[in-house]
């Protein structure tokens, strides 16, 4: 198998590349291309992850279909016969892991929720017994579970840096009182929904972080969603507090990175193709689970 580093459309218009996703510029709306790049400690790995971009936008896909009573999303269509004729020549690039979107003017925050104690939340919370200025009780673990979800922002970072937590306080003085209220109410409201599928499928789904947008028709949730990439998913049967738990995520690749004692600067080191298969299988892993489903071609 091949992993898909880099797109190249010819001349439709490269908005740019993050982390994951490449994003044009297509007649009017935007076209959002989930590659198989994967980062680690803020580094994009010059060794890809084959079918994670089609694995990730395919459960993005699920979420929205499952969430559409809930908030409206973004997306037009997934459907590469349905894309704007020059785009018809890139069929094999774009077949699964490409969607046509509404453009949308995004709020410039991270809307967090967490169900669970784990990463920068217990981390703050060691420091100050608090996660964005909201006290929690005394005593929790690393894994242990809250009491009710939490709602805990963040800022967007800006070339790859860590998004910053913040108070309701602080993202209310950025987004204004109400917007931020209505993000706060949606952002949890989507996490309960999603934490009982979740739960039907054996997963316990730790914490997620959302993006939303704003168009005429109002407020739309965008970018992925609900996604190993975005999300903290745990095994429910193997869950212990006191410590990180194993997670269907990219793992095996911080482990690995770790263990060889990289330093974190470039140039990344290749991964060895046990890494990548194990990578790869614990990400079907999760996709299997949450759909039921088998991986479209």
């Amino acid at each position: 198998m091949t992993a898909l580093l880099t797109t190249n459309l010819g001349a439709t218009p490269l908005l740019g590349r993050g982390k994951v996703r490449d994003l044009y510029a297509v007649d009017g709306a935007l076209l959002m291309v989930a590659t198989d790049r994967i980062s680690a400690f803020d580094h994009v790995l010059g060794t890809g992850i084959p079918d994670k971009g089609r694995i990730l936008t395919q459960i993005s896909l699920f979420w929205f279909e499952l969430l559409r009573d809930v908030v409206p999303n973004h997306l037009i269509t997934t459907e590469v016969s349905k894309f704007p004729a020059p785009l018809q020549a890139y069929a094999d690039q774009l077949r699964g892991r490409s969607m046509l979107v509404k453009r949308a003017g995004m709020f410039p925050v991270e809307c967090v929720a967490r169900g669970y104690l784990a990463g920068s939340g217990w981390k703050e919370y060691r420091a100050s017994g608090s996660v964005c200025g909201i006290a929690l009780p005394r005593g929790l673990e690393d894994g242990s579970r809250l009491h009710e979800p939490i709602f805990t922002p963040a800022t967007k970072s800006e070339g790859g840096a860590h998004d910053e937590n913040i108070s309701f306080a602080q993202m209310g003085n950025t987004v204004g009182a109400s917007e931020a209220a209505e993000l706060r109410r949606l952002t949890l409201e989507i996490y309960e929904r999603a934490a009982a599928h979740a739960e039907s499928c054996e997963l316990i789904l730790a914490d997620t972080k959302f993006e939303f947008g704003r168009t005429a028709e109002g407020i739309l949730l965008a970018d992925e969603v609900l996604t190993p990439d975005s999300s903290r998913f745990w095994d429910a049967k193997t869950w212990k507090p006191g410590g990180p738990q194993p997670s269907f995520d990219k793992q095996f690749v911080r482990d690995y990175l770790e263990h060889i004692h990289w330093n974190k600067q470039a140039p990344a080191p290749v991964l060895p193709d046990e890494v990548v298969e194990r990578t790869r299988a614990k990400y079907l892993e999760a996709f299997r689970r949450l759909t039921g489903r088998e991986l479209a071609s």
